[in-house]
C-alpha cells in the first residue's frame, strides 16, 4: 500500500530523452511523453493534429477509460490508475489553448484515454495529474516513441499469474510498417497478469523464478494454481494499445479490425484479458490513402504482426536487443 503522499501538483514534469527508441515515418501523428521520476509514472499521447476516426476494444475484467468517440484529436495512456485520466483533462485543456480557446461546436477537443494501475510496484501515490498531461502534448513530435519503462509504461511489471515474486518489469513497445503507400502503426503499455510470450513460444518476460532464472509457460503449474490453496492473480494490471493506419476505413471495419488485432495478441501475452486486466484497444485511421480494394482482414493480420513485435520490444534495454526480440 502506498505510504508517501506526495501531491503531483509539488512536481515537475520531466520530458525524458535518451533510451531506446522507435524512429518511423508517419507524420499525421504526433507523440509525447512526460512523467513524474518521483513515482516513477507518466503518460503517453498520440495527437492527431487534422483529427482521426476512432474505434474501441474493451475487454478484460477491470478497464478504466475515457472517450469512446468515432472520431479523435488525441489519445492519453497513463499510469495512476483512475486518477491518472486527470491528465486527459490536461491534454483537453492544451489543445483548447492551442486552439485560441475557440469554443464553436466544431472546435470542441475530443480527447480518449486509457489507464493503466501502476501503483504496486512504488510506494507512493504519486500519479499523472493535468500538468503532466499538457506537458505531453507540448512535448509531442512526430516520427519517435520512446521504449521500455518511459511515459505510462514507467512502472508496469509482467508475469503475475504464478505470484508477485515472479514479477518482471516491463513498459512501452511500439512498431511500425508501411506496405507501398499504407502505414501501419502499433503502440502499447504492457501491464499484465499475463506473461510475454516469443514467436517460438518461450515466455520472455515475467514468471522468473529468481532461484533458478527460470522463466515457466503458466499451464506448466496450472493444476497448483487450482489447488485449495491457491490465490488468484492480483488486480490492478492492463495492457493498453494503439493501432494507427493511414488507409481509409469505415466505422465497421475500424471496430473490427481492432477486434482483430485484440484477440491475437493473445499469442504474445499469456494469459490475456483477465478478470483482474483492464485491456483497451484504440484503432484509428488517419484516413490518407483511399486506395481500392480495401481488405481490412489483410490490413488487420499486418497490424497484428505489429502488435506482436510492440509487446516484445516494450522491455527491451536498447535498441539492438528491441530488434533482436521483435525479429527473433
Amino acid at each position: 500500500m502506498a505510504s508517501s503522499r506526495a501531491h503531483p501538483g509539488d512536481l515537475e514534469p520531466v520530458i525524458p530523452s535518451g533510451g531506446p527508441e522507435l524512429t518511423f515515418d508517419f507524420p499525421a501523428i504526433r507523440i509525447g511523453v512526460a512523467e513524474y521520476p518521483q513515482g516513477p509514472t507518466g503518460c503517453t499521447v498520440f495527437q492527431f493534429p487534422a483529427g482521426a476516426a476512432l474505434a474501441v476494444d474493451v475487454r478484460g475484467g477491470s478497464p478504466g477509460y475515457i472517450g469512446d468517440y468515432p472520431w479523435t484529436d488525441a489519445i492519453c495512456l497513463a499510469g495512476g490508475s483512475i486518477y491518472g485520466l486527470e491528465s486527459v483533462v490536461g491534454i483537453s485543456s492544451e489543445l483548447l489553448a492551442q486552439r485560441d480557446y475557440a469554443t464553436g461546436f466544431d472546435d470542441i477537443a475530443l480527447v480518449s484515454g486509457a489507464i493503466i494501475y501502476d501503483f504496486r510496484p512504488r510506494d507512493n501515490a504519486i500519479y499523472p495529474d493535468k500538468a503532466l498531461g499538457q506537458a505531453a502534448l507540448r512535448a509531442a513530435q512526430p516520427g519517435r516513441f520512446p521504449l521500455g519503462p518511459r511515459g505510462a509504461g514507467s512502472s508496469a511489471t509482467v508475469g503475475k499469474g504464478l505470484g508477485f515474486d515472479r514479477v518482471e518489469t516491463a513498459g512501452q513497445g511500439g512498431a511500425f510498417r508501411q506496405i507501398g503507400q499504407v502505414k501501419v502503426a502499433v503502440f502499447t503499455v504492457v501491464n499484465a497478469v499475463g506473461a510475454i510470450v516469443d514467436r517460438q513460444g518461450r515466455v520472455v518476460r515475467g514468471h522468473l523464478d529468481r532461484r533458478t532464472g527460470v522463466r515457466a509457460p503458466i499451464e506448466a503449474e496450472v493444476e497448483n494454481l487450482m489447488g485449495d490453496t491457491a490465490s488468484p492473480p492480483p488486480p490492478g494490471n492492463t495492457t493498453l494499445t494503439v493501432v494507427v493506419t493511414n488507409q481509409a476505413l469505415d466505422q465497421r471495419q475500424l471496430r473490427q479490425i481492432g477486434r482483430q488485432v485484440h484477440a491475437s495478441m493473445a499469442r504474445a501475452i499469456q494469459p490475456f484479458h483477465t478478470i483482474s486486466d483492464g485491456d483497451v484497444l484504440f484503432t484509428v485511421t488517419t484516413a490518407e490513402v483511399d486506395a481500392e480494394p480495401r481488405n481490412e482482414v489483410a490490413l488487420a493480420v499486418v497490424a497484428s504482426e505489429l502488435a506482436w513485435d510492440a509487446v516484445l520490444t516494450s522491455f527491451a534495454e536498447d535498441e539492438a536487443a528491441a530488434a533482436n526480440i521483435a525479429n527473433s
